[in-house]
C-alpha cells in the first residue's frame, strides 16, 4: 500500500514538475513575444522621425502639414487609449497584444503604399528639360525664355496625373499604427506584473526598456542605408538623376523602411496568437478560476486604500470610473508633474521631430549623415544614462521627495548644456538672391523679391525655378540663369556653366568665372560647429536619461496604489494630445516662418521649403525647447515644495514599501524548473 502510494506521489510529482514547466514556457514566451514587439514599436517610432524631411520633400507639403502627419500616430493611440487602459485586465491580453501588434505592421505597410500609386518623383518643375541642351538653364540674353510660354500647359497636365493629396494616406497609415501600438505598452506591462515572481517585474520591464533600445538603432541605420537611395531606385535610371544627397531636392528610399518595418511587426504578432489569458493554469484550473472570479472581484473591490497623505485613511470605490479621475484630477501633486511632463516631453518630441532638418539646414548634413551620427552616438548615450539614473536612485536609497531632487538636477545639468548650442549657430548660407544680392557682395535686408542686378536683368531668367550652382567665388545662384552663365559643358551630374558675370562682378579673380550644380558647402567652421553640437548633445542626453528612471515612479507614488493604472492612462492621454500631436505641429508651423524659397508643386502651389534661414531656423527652433524647458524647471521647483509640505515629518520610505507590498502579487517561490504558481490575492497590510 505504501510502495502504490509512493509511486502515485511520484506519477503527481512528475506530471505537476511538466505541467509547471509548460506554464514557466508560457511565461517565456510571453516575454520573448514582447521584446520583439518593444523592438518593432520603437523602430516605427524612429522611421518616421526620420523620414519626415523626406516625406516633406516626396509630397510637396510644408513642415506643418508633416507635423501632422507625424502627430496623426498620437491620433490613432488617442481612440482606444482609455479603453485599453481601464478595460485591458478584463481582456484576453495576449490575444489583444498580438492583434494590435498585427495591425501595426498593417498601419506601417498603409504607409509606404502611396510610393506605388503615385508617379515617379520630379525633383524639379523643369523636370522636363533635356539635359543635353542646356541652353534652357543659361542666360538668354535678349530672348523669351522658352520655358515660360510652355510651363502652364505642363503643369496644368502634371496636376491631373498626380493627386496633391497622396499624404492623407500617410497621414491615415500612421493613424494606424498609433491605434494598432496602443495595447502593447499598458497590457504587456500589466500582464508581467501580474505573472512575474515576486520582486521581479521591474526587473522583466526594465529589460524591455533596454531590448527595445535595439529598434531605434535598426531604425537610425535603415534611415541612413536608404536616404542613400533614390527614391524611385529600381524603377529609373539612376545615371540620369543629376543631383545628389546633399541636394534640398534630394529623396531617398523613405518607403523600404515602412515596409520591412511593418513585416516585422506582423511577424512579431504571430506567437501571441497562441499564449494562454493565465501562464500558469491548465485548462480545469482555468474553469475553476472563472467560478470564483465573481467572488475574487467583489473581494477587490471592497479592499481600502491607504492615501500617502499620512495617516489619514480614506475608502475609494474603484467601482466608478468618474469618481477615480475625480481623486486624480484633486490630486495637486499628480496635477503638477501632469503638466511639468508635457513641456519636457513637448520639448523632446519637437527637437527629436526636427533635429534632422535642422542639422541638414544648419550645417549641411545630408539626411544620411544626420541620422547615423545622431542616432548611433545618442541612442547609447542616453542608454547608459537610464541604465546610471536606475543605479544611482537604487544605491542611495532615495526616498520619494530624494528621487524629485535628483530628478530636478539631471534635468537642470541637461538645461545647461543645452544653451552651449546656441553658441554653435552658424551664419547664413550665403545664397545671391535670398541672402545676398546678385552680384554677391552686399547683404539684403529682405528675401522676398531682391531686384536683379546689372549681372542678370537681361537674363530673362524664371525666379521660380530652383536649380543651384556653386560658384568658384563660394556663393550658391538659385540657377544658372540667375548667375548670368551663357555657357555650359559636360552632361548630367558633371555639367559646368561657363561666363557666369554675377560671379565676374563679386570681384573675384578667376579667368574662368565658372559653377557647378549644386549648392555650396557649409565652410570649415561650420562642421567645427557640428562636432561640438554633437558633443554637447550626447551630454544633454545622457543627463536627460539620468532622470527617465524617476519619471514613473514620482507618477505612481504620488497616486494612490489601486489609481496608478489609471493615472498612467491619463497622463498618457494628455501627453499624447497636448504633447505628442500637438509639438510637431506648432513647431512645424514656427519653423515654416523661417523658409526663404518654397518650391512650386506640380498644380502650381507652393509645396516644400528648398532653403531655411538658418540662424533664424536656430534661434527659433531652439528658442522654443528653451521655452518649455524653463517652464518646466519652475514647475519642478514648484513640485518639490508641495511634495515636502505634504510629506514634512513622514517617513517617505516606509510608506513607499507599504505600497510596494501592495503592487506586487503574492506569488510562491520558484521550484527547482524557475516557474511560478499564484497563490491567491494580496489583502493590503496595515501597520
Amino acid at each position: 500500500m505504501d510502495q502504490n502510494q509512493h509511486l502515485n506521489n511520484t506519477a503527481e510529482e512528475k506530471s505537476s514538475g511538466k505541467r509547471k514547466k509548460r506554464r514557466c514556457d508560457g511565461f517565456k514566451i510571453f516575454l520573448g513575444a514582447m521584446s520583439l514587439s518593444f523592438i518593432c514599436k520603437a523602430l516605427g517610432g524612429v522611421i518616421m522621425k526620420t523620414s519626415i524631411t523626406q516625406i516633406e520633400r516626396r509630397f510637396d507639403i510644408s513642415s506643418s502639414i508633416a507635423g501632422i502627419i507625424d502627430g496623426g500616430f498620437e491620433i490613432g493611440n488617442l481612440l482606444v487609449i482609455v479603453f485599453v487602459s481601464y478595460y485591458g485586465s478584463k481582456v484576453h491580453r495576449p490575444k489583444v497584444i498580438g492583434i494590435g501588434t498585427f495591425i501595426m505592421g498593417v498601419g506601417s505597410i498603409m504607409t509606404a503604399l502611396p510610393h506605388f500609386f503615385m508617379g515617379y518623383y520630379k525633383y524639379s518643375t523643369d523636370a522636363h528639360i533635356n539635359l543635353s541642351e542646356n541652353s534652357t538653364l543659361t542666360c538668354l540674353v535678349n530672348q523669351t525664355l522658352s520655358l515660360t510660354g510652355t510651363q502652364p500647359e505642363i503643369t496644368e497636365e502634371g496636376c491631373e496625373k498626380e493627386s496633391s493629396y497622396m499624404w492623407i494616406y500617410v497621414l491615415m497609415g500612421n493613424m494606424l499604427r498609433g491605434i494598432g501600438e496602443t495595447p502593447i505598452v499598458p497590457l504587456g506591462i500589466s500582464y508581467i506584473d501580474d505573472f512575474a515572481k515576486e520582486g521581479h517585474s521591474s526587473v522583466y520591464i526594465g529589460g524591455l526598456q533596454a531590448i527595445a533600445m535595439i529598434g531605434p538603432v535598426i531604425g537610425f541605420v535603415m534611415g541612413s542605408v536608404f536616404a542613400k537611395m533614390y527614391v524611385d531606385v529600381g524603377y529609373v535610371d539612376l545615371s540620369s538623376i543629376r543631383i545628389t544627397p546633399t541636394d534640398s531636392r534630394w529623396v531617398g528610399a523613405w518607403w523600404l523602411s515602412f515596409l520591412i518595418s511593418g513585416l516585422l511587426s506582423i511577424i512579431s504578432s504571430i506567437p501571441f496568437f497562441f499564449l494562454h489569458k493565465n501562464p500558469y493554469k491548465s485548462k480545469k484550473e482555468r474553469k475553476v478560476s472563472a467560478s470564483l472570479h465573481v467572488l475574487k472581484t467583489n473581494e477587490e473591490r471592497t479592499q481600502t486604500a491607504n492615501l500617502t497623505n499620512g495617516e489619514k485613511k480614506t475608502t475609494i470605490n474603484t467601482n466608478g470610473f468618474f469618481q477615480s479621475l475625480k481623486i486624480l484630477l484633486t490630486n495637486h501633486l499628480y496635477v503638477i508633474f501632469l503638466i511639468l511632463t508635457l513641456l519636457q516631453i513637448s520639448g523632446f518630441i519637437g527637437f527629436f521631430t526636427y533635429v534632422f532638418k535642422y542639422t541638414e539646414q544648419q550645417y549641411g548634413q545630408s539626411a544620411s549623415q544626420a541620422n547615423i551620427l545622431l542616432g548611433l552616438i545618442t541612442l547609447p548615450a542616453m542608454a547608459t544614462g537610464m541604465f546610471l539614473g536606475g543605479y544611482i536612485i537604487k544605491k542611495l536609497k532615495l526616498t520619494l521627495i530624494g528621487i524629485a531632487k535628483f530628478s530636478f538636477f539631471t534635468y537642470f545639468m541637461s538645461f545647461l548644456f543645452f544653451l552651449l548650442k546656441f553658441g554653435l549657430l552658424c551664419e547664413n548660407k550665403s545664397i545671391a538672391g535670398l541672402t545676398l544680392t546678385y552680384d554677391g557682395i552686399n547683404p539684403v535686408a529682405s528675401h522676398v523679391d531682391v531686384p536683379h542686378s546689372y549681372c542678370n536683368s537681361d537674363c530673362n531668367c524664371d525666379e521660380d525655378q530652383w536649380e543651384p550652382i556653386c560658384g568658384d567665388n563660394g556663393i550658391t545662384y538659385i540657377s544658372p540663369c540667375l548667375a548670368g552663365c551663357t555657357s555650359s559643358s559636360g552632361q548630367k551630374k558633371s555639367i559646368v556653366f561657363h561666363n557666369c558675370t554675377c560671379i565676374e562682378g563679386s570681384n573675384f579673380q578667376n579667368t574662368n568665372y565658372s559653377a557647378r550644380l549644386g549648392e555650396c558647402p557649409r565652410d570649415d567652421n561650420c562642421k567645427k560647429k557640428y562636432y561640438f553640437y554633437l558633443t554637447a548633445q550626447v551630454v544633454s542626453s545622457v543627463c536627460n536619461a539620468l532622470g527617465s528612471a524617476s519619471f514613473v515612479m514620482l507618477l505612481v507614488k504620488n497616486v494612490p496604489p489601486e489609481l496608478k493604472s489609471l493615472a498612467m492612462g491619463c497622463h498618457s492621454l494628455i501627453i499624447r494630445t497636448l504633447g505628442g500631436m500637438l509639438a510637431p505641429v506648432y513647431f512645424g508651423a514656427l519653423i515654416d516662418k523661417t523658409c526663404l524659397k518654397w518650391s512650386i508643386n506640380s498644380c502650381g502651389a507652393q509645396g516644400s521649403c528648398r532653403v531655411y534661414n538658418s540662424v533664424l531656423f536656430g534661434y527659433v527652433y531652439m528658442g522654443l525647447i528653451l521655452l518649455l524647458k524653463v517652464l518646466a524647471l519652475i514647475l519642478y521647483i514648484v513640485l518639490i515644495y508641495a511634495m515636502k509640505k505634504k510629506y514634512e515629518g513622514k517617513d517617505t520610505k516606509a510608506s513607499e514599501n507599504r505600497e510596494k507590498i501592495t503592487e506586487e502579487p503574492n506569488l510562491e517561490p520558484l521550484n527547482n524548473n524557475g516557474c511560478v504558481a499564484p497563490s491567491g490575492v494580496v489583502k493590503e497590510t496595515h501597520n
